[in-house]
């Protein structure tokens, strides 16, 4: 089952992190675009160098479709290249998938991610801000346990109050956006303890991943937003239970940019700096609780 490998994997490694590969013109060394002669496949190579680097450093891997579909034809063909190979890694597998903005578009999604193995992921991002149409079509394929959904409640970027946290009634909306996934979550309890219809909140945001952690103690929590300035290792660590569980931990740019915060700067040794910035962070994470 979906969220139990999860779980599984971050239990055996001892680590929570899902590594985001998520594009930035800016991480991709000036080497590899001179080499490979366009951002797409520089990108490609990048991906893989880390894929097969961060192999038993981290429990999953995180790509956006968006990101590959925007880069150029080709991109998709990578995307499912890379998809293959993270799954050969053994790393959990995650694809964000966010920009529903209907309920055929929610169907076609569905039916395209979790239906068919063109795009093989275990898990999507995706927002519920359009309502119940954004989450239904995934719950079948989340209620037999082979795939996960992490609807994204409070994501971490920097505007994200001006909607997420505002006032409806007595709750904030990102707060109704939770319950609308318990409200499917609730009956999609794996054996770990935890649903595979899941929230992904943001470490820059405690209070509201204390809220969800306190109000529903079988929903599990991908964490996003260790990278920015507001966000950091103790927030991250108030969406695990007291076993050390119920959560991952998505980490972007601190790990697969690591290279350009380096002393020495060194744009060919991204790989190597990526490796260790994983290992700082997961071990800066197990300051704060234990995974049993």
């Amino acid at each position: 089952m979906s969220i139990d490998l999860l779980h599984d994997k971050i239990r055996k490694l001892k680590n929570p992190l899902i590594v985001d590969f998520g594009f930035q013109h800016t991480l991709i060394p000036k080497y590899l675009l001179k080499e490979e002669g366009n951002p797409c496949r520089a990108y490609r190579r990048f991906c893989l160098e880390l894929l097969e680097a961060l192999s038993g450093n981290a429990a999953g891997v995180r790509f956006s479709f968006d990101d590959f579909a925007l880069l150029s034809q080709d991109g998709l063909q990578i995307l499912t290249e890379l998809l293959n190979r993270a799954r050969d890694l053994d790393f959990y597998v995650v694809l964000d998938c966010t920009q529903i903005l209907s309920p055929w578009n929610a169907d076609l999604a569905a039916d395209t991610f979790f239906g068919t193995n063109t795009y093989p992921c275990d898990a999507l991002v995706i927002s519920p801000y359009i309502g119940t149409d954004a989450i239904k079509p995934f719950v079948p394929y989340c209620a037999n346990g082979q795939k996960a959904v992490f609807a994204a409640v409070r994501s971490p970027n920097k505007t994200a109050s001006d909607l997420q946290d505002l006032l409806t009634g007595k709750r904030l909306v990102q707060g109704a956006a939770a319950e609308l996934v318990n409200r499917y979550g609730a009956q999609i309890v794996t054996k770990c303890g935890y649903s595979t219809v899941a929230s992904a909140v943001s470490a820059t945001s405690p209070d509201g991943i204390r809220a969800l952690r306190a109000q529903y103690r079988h929903m599990f929590l991908l964490v996003d937003g260790i990278d920015y300035p507001s966000g950091n290792a103790k927030y991250c660590s108030f969406a695990f239970d007291r076993f050390g569980y119920g959560a991952a931990v998505s980490v972007g740019s601190s790990v697969t940019g690591a290279w350009k915060q380096a002393e020495d700067g060194r744009e060919e040794d991204y790989v190597s700096h990526a490796v260790q910035a994983a290992d700082r962070i997961r071990k800066n994470l197990l300051r704060y609780f234990t995974i049993l």
